[in-house]
C-alpha cells in the first residue's frame, strides 16, 4: 500500500486590523478569529503602513479617527502605493454625517461599517470584499501573463492598475512621472479623454519624441474601468526583430506586427496597400513558420517576442 503525501492546508485569511482602541482591537481579533480569519494589529495608521512592509493581508479593516496619522490619511498612502493599492480598506467609523463617509470612500475605502459594529454584518462584508479583490487579482493575473500592454482607467481617466509590460513601456517613454495609481503622464490626459468619451472613437494615437503610441479601448468592466490596450508604434525596429528571430519575410513580418496589434485583416491590408487576400496567404506563411494554429497564438508570440 502506498501513501501520498496529505494536500497543503489552505493559507488562512489575513485581516490587518488598525485600531487605537484595545476593547475594539480585543473585540475585532476575537470576532474574526472565531470565523477562521488570522488577524494582525496595528494601533496607528503610521504602524500599519510599516507593518505592510512586511506581509500583505487580504484585507485592512481601517478605523478613521486616530492619534496622529488618521485612517483617511494612512489609507491615502496605502492606495498611493502600486504593492498595497489593491487591497481592499473598510472604514470602521461612530461618525454619522454623509460627508465622513464620502471622505472614506474618495480615501480609497471600499466600504464602511458604522459603531458600534454587528458581528454577522461585518463578518459578511469582510468576506465579500475579499473575494471580489481575489476575483480582480485572479483577472489581472491573467492579463499579465498574456504579455499585453494593458491599463485600467476609471470613469474620469484616472489609472486604476496595469500589467507590468505597460508599467515598463510608460516608464520608458516618461521617465519624470511616477507610475503610481492616479493620474497619467499629461501628454495622454487629453487623448484619454478623447477616447472615454461617447463619440471619441475606439482608438486614439499620440506621438512622442521616439515612436507613436496608440491608445485602443478594448473593453468596459463592471461599468467602472475601461480597459485600454498601449500599442508602441515603432514598426521598423519592430518588424526587423521579427524578421530576425523567426525568419520571416519583411511583408510577413509587417503583417504579424500589425496583429499583434490587434488589428483585423481588413485594416492590415488598408495599412500595407495590399489585399485581404494577400494578408491572408501571408498568414498562412506565418503560422507555418511560427508552427501556431490561429491568429491569437501567432498574436501572443509576436508580443512576447517584442518584450523579452
Amino acid at each position: 500500500m502506498s501513501l501520498s503525501a496529505p494536500a497543503p492546508s489552505p493559507r488562512a485569511d489575513i485581516v490587518l486590523v488598525v485600531d487605537d482602541t484595545p476593547e475594539s482591537l480585543h473585540f475585532l481579533s476575537k470576532t474574526l478569529e472565531a470565523d477562521g480569519i488570522r488577524v494582525l494589529i496595528a494601533t496607528s495608521g503610521e504602524a500599519a503602513i510599516e507593518l505592510l512592509n512586511h506581509i500583505r493581508p487580504d484585507l485592512i479593516l481601517m478605523d478613521a479617527v486616530m492619534p496622529g496619522m488618521g485612517g483617511f490619511e494612512a489609507t491615502r498612502a496605502i492606495k498611493g502605493n502600486p504593492a498595497t493599492a489593491g487591497i481592499p480598506v473598510i472604514f470602521m467609523t461612530g461618525l454619522t454625517e454623509s460627508e465622513h463617509v464620502l471622505a472614506a470612500l474618495d480615501a480609497g475605502g471600499v466600504d464602511y461599517v458604522r459603531k458600534p459594529l454587528v458581528v454577522a454584518e461585518l463578518i459578511a462584508r469582510v468576506r465579500v470584499h475579499m473575494n471580489n479583490a481575489r476575483v480582480s487579482e485572479s483577472s489581472q493575473a491573467a492579463l499579465d501573463a498574456s504579455g499585453r500592454h494593458l491599463i485600467a482607467l476609471d470613469p474620469v481617466g484616472q489609472l486604476k492598475w496595469w500589467t507590468p509590460y505597460a508599467g515598463t513601456l510608460l516608464s520608458e517613454h516618461f521617465p519624470g512621472w511616477t507610475l503610481a495609481p492616479g493620474a497619467l503622464p499629461e501628454d495622454l490626459r487629453g487623448p484619454i479623454a478623447r477616447l472615454l468619451a461617447e463619440s471619441g472613437g475606439r482608438s486614439v494615437r499620440v506621438e512622442l519624441a521616439q515612436s507613436t503610441l496608440e491608445l485602443v479601448r478594448v473593453t468596459q468592466l463592471r461599468g467602472e474601468e475601461t480597459l485600454v490596450r498601449l500599442n508602441d508604434v515603432n514598426p521598423a525596429a519592430y518588424v526587423a526583430r521579427l524578421q530576425g528571430l523567426h525568419g520571416l519575410t519583411l511583408r510577413e513580418a509587417e503583417v504579424l506586427l500589425w496583429l499583434s496589434y490587434g488589428k483585423p485583416n481588413r485594416m492590415i491590408s488598408e495599412i500595407l496597400t495590399i489585399s485581404p487576400r494577400t494578408v491572408n496567404k501571408h498568414l498562412e506563411q506565418i503560422f507555418e513558420k511560427l508552427g501556431v494554429e490561429t491568429r491569437a497564438a501567432a498574436a501572443a508570440l509576436a508580443v512576447r517576442t517584442l518584450t523579452e
